[in-house]
């Protein structure tokens, strides 16, 4: 059954287990529930109703080992220390196996069945952060009224590619409701323009916001003694958005508890290392925080997306748009073409088919390329040299309705497709990239054209050394055609240093030896 009101989204009720998720809007006074009518759809009394949405559980502890036992051996090669992937907590590990592995066991007996293998716990013993235990003064603020802002810095991430990089992720959260907007960025140059995105996803600016003293907002720490100094820049922009800035005491982070604890979630991205390319690292952000956003908070029993559509009436109005320029990240609108693509910069890149002939809103930093489509993300893309640029996931979709392609072809080409940009990358990342036994074999079209794109990629950039047997002369009897021979030649034997070794093969040397 689908429980609707006209404060809150729709609430789907499956069975007696999801009554809890009615408890807090009842309490709040949001909804008013017929609990005979809930009753007789679900085949029990109005007492059972009242009871589970109480919270009541049935006890599966029978059960609840045979629900997890098979995930035993993924759980050990998970928390495999020289694995590239870190859960700081049991619960990222329970919601990594919800998410990708099917899991339907419940928290509790997830953290029960751990602790009965020490090689578990003691992993997570090691993770926990020493702080764990640290007390908090615990406060509430009206609606509007307060923000808390914070961020979780030098994140380091591996891609899929292999490629290391290091991540901020910004958080900007409401006090009264907890509702939040986290964003991604690999600066912290794009805190004015977080802030607006936020301010636009709240529709409204609170009248305060809480942080700590970071360097982008104080020019000087508040301290026991010291009120601190807010820099000119971030003061300026308090001021044009109408916000008073209010520093913590130096030192004394627990003094935005509310948005402190949230950020710890965001330990979760740590679980995704080296599975994920920073499109999808985005998407994972952006999964997170609605997540939180629609779940119970176990604190406080809230729904943050509930109780925000109580505040944000509270809010201050946003500036006029004149004001807000200034502050925002360039952007651009780019309408998505028949082939699912957007053009930028004379090069196309591919967006979900569904949103054909819409027109997106592109912003350019970090290197990357972000669309959105109001205030959805849609997609990342790396800014490339590439004329046509695809995500796995796009390229199967386009291919799939235009029935280019067998449908046993197209995982395999939009691996290929995916894959090799991101390859091409990954090589020309290297000071020195050695290529040894050039033309032990015939080197096909598609293959000769990559291997141009690397060789001209390090041209006059990287040292390159190459090892073969098959003269200058005869590279176009290793490649497809000389066309493709001589542009490679003209590229590695510029700046180059050519070395010659005549002699018998090493490798059979001895055996020469003993023949003669």
């Amino acid at each position: 059954m689908i429980i609707k009101s006209d404060n809150i989204t729709d609430l789907k009720i499956d069975s007696l287990k999801d009554l809890y998720k009615l408890r807090p809007l009842l309490e709040g006074g949001m909804l008013k529930i017929n609990k005979s009518q809930i009753g007789r759809e679900l085949g029990v009394d109005r007492r059972t109703v009242d009871k589970y949405i109480k919270g009541f559980s049935k006890s599966k502890s029978k059960d609840r080992d045979n629900c997890i036992t098979p995930y035993y051996e993924i759980i050990n090669e998970l928390l495999e220390p020289s694995d590239s992937r870190i859960f700081y907590y049991k619960s990222i590990l329970w919601q990594y196996l919800v998410d990708n592995y099917s899991y339907t066991g419940s928290y509790v007996n997830f953290c029960a069945y751990i602790k009965k293998y020490s090689e578990f716990e003691d992993y997570f013993k090691r993770r926990r952060p020493s702080n764990v235990n640290q007390v908090t003064l615990r406060y509430e603020t009206d609606r509007g009224q307060q923000a808390q802002l914070d961020w979780k810095e030098s994140i380091k991430f591996v891609l899929t590619n292999g490629e290391t990089i290091v991540v901020n992720v910004f958080v900007l959260l409401l006090s009264y409701s907890r509702f939040r907007v986290y964003r991604l960025s690999m600066s912290q140059d794009v805190l004015f323009n977080f802030l607006d995105d936020a301010f636009e996803v709240f529709g409204g600016v609170p009248k305060e916001i809480l942080t700590d003293n970071m360097s982008t907002v104080m020019s000087e720490a508040r301290t026991e003694n010291s009120a601190g100094k807010v820099n000119t820049k971030f003061k300026q922009f308090a001021d044009d958005y109408g916000f008073i800035v209010k520093p913590c005491i130096a030192g004394r982070p627990r003094t935005k508890a509310k948005v402190e604890t949230p950020m710890k979630i965001l330990d979760e991205i740590r679980a995704y290392s080296g599975t994920l390319d920073y499109d999808g690292l985005h998407k994972l952000v952006v999964k997170i925080n609605n997540r939180v956003n629609t779940n119970v908070i176990k604190d406080t029993g809230i729904i943050p997306v509930m109780y925000f559509n109580k505040e944000k009436a509270s809010l201050l109005p946003l500036p006029m748009k004149s004001i807000r320029k200034p502050y925002q990240i360039a952007t651009k609108p780019l309408k998505v073409n028949a082939s699912s693509m957007i053009n930028y910069g004379g090069n196309q890149y591919s967006v979900p088919m569904n949103y054909i002939g819409k027109s997106l809103i592109v912003q350019v930093y970090d290197g990357y390329i972000h669309a959105y489509y109001n205030t959805t993300l849609v997609t990342v893309h790396q800014i490339s040299n590439n004329k046509l640029n695809y995500h796995m996931e796009d390229y199967e979709e386009i291919a799939r309705v235009s029935k280019s392609f067998k449908e046993e072809d197209i995982r395999e080409r939009a691996k290929v497709e995916n894959r090799l940009d991101s390859r091409l990358k990954y090589l020309n990342r290297y000071k020195l990239l050695i290529i040894d036994e050039l033309g032990y074999l015939p080197i096909d079209k598609e293959d000769s054209n990559l291997f141009f794109q690397l060789i001209d990629m390090r041209y006059e950039k990287k040292s390159t050394i190459l090892t073969t047997n098959i003269n200058f002369s005869n590279w176009d009897s290793v490649f497809y055609d000389a066309v493709v021979a001589n542009a490679i030649l003209d590229r590695v034997l510029h700046h180059s240093h050519v070395i010659s070794i005549n002699g018998r093969s090493y490798r059979v040397k001895d055996y020469i030896t003993k023949s003669e």
